[in-house]
């Protein structure tokens, strides 16, 4: 795991993948995504939840990018120790929040809103549109706020209401979701 930009570009961990089946977003569709991200947001004043965290790195990402909250779920206790050892090496506690919890349980019991939700389920997730829908039936982001779900081809938000954008990158795909209306 690389972090690619902000004040801990460069810095390289080593998560634990041979105890896990976490798929760690590749370095060029993070690339692609944060330059997207960066034109809705000033990053040091975004509230990030980052559902299905699997080893940290989106929100080490936003961490090296100064965000003042982030909030992590991630149910792994594996995954759970190492984003908490990388928090430790980078000092970041005072901003970074882990929740051992399963994600959907946990948007079903949180009043906090967010500027922007980043999840990046299990290819083979069952739940995918259920974790959309419950997000917006809660409420969850901020009015100007974005919501970003990686998946694959196989599946299709196009025609979700608060569907706003499709991103690919190789087999990755990035759907976006907003309450503001084009």
């Amino acid at each position: 795991m690389r972090i690619i930009s902000g004040n801990f570009k460069g810095r390289r961990f080593n998560p634990p993948l041979s105890k896990t089946s976490t798929r760690p977003t590749m370095d060029m569709a993070k690339e692609g995504i944060f330059n997207i991200i960066s034109n809705y947001f000033d990053f040091e004043e975004a509230k990030v939840l980052d559902l299905f965290g699997g080893t940290g790195s989106i929100s080490f990402e936003f961490l090296s990018r100064d965000c003042r909250e982030v909030t992590i779920v991630e149910n792994n206790p594996v995954l759970v120790r190492f984003i908490s050892s990388v928090s430790n090496t980078l000092d970041t506690e005072n901003n970074l929040k882990i929740v051992k919890d399963d994600a959907l349980k946990f948007i079903k019991k949180t009043y906090d809103t967010f500027n922007l939700i980043f999840a990046d389920p299990p290819y083979n997730y069952r739940y995918y549109n259920d974790l959309v829908n419950e997000i917006f039936n809660r409420n969850l982001l901020e009015p100007e706020g974005i919501f970003i779900i990686e998946h694959d081809k196989t599946q299709e938000f196009s025609k979700h209401v608060f569907f706003s954008d499709l991103r690919i990158y190789g087999t990755n795909r990035f759907s976006f979701f907003s309450k503001k209306t084009p």
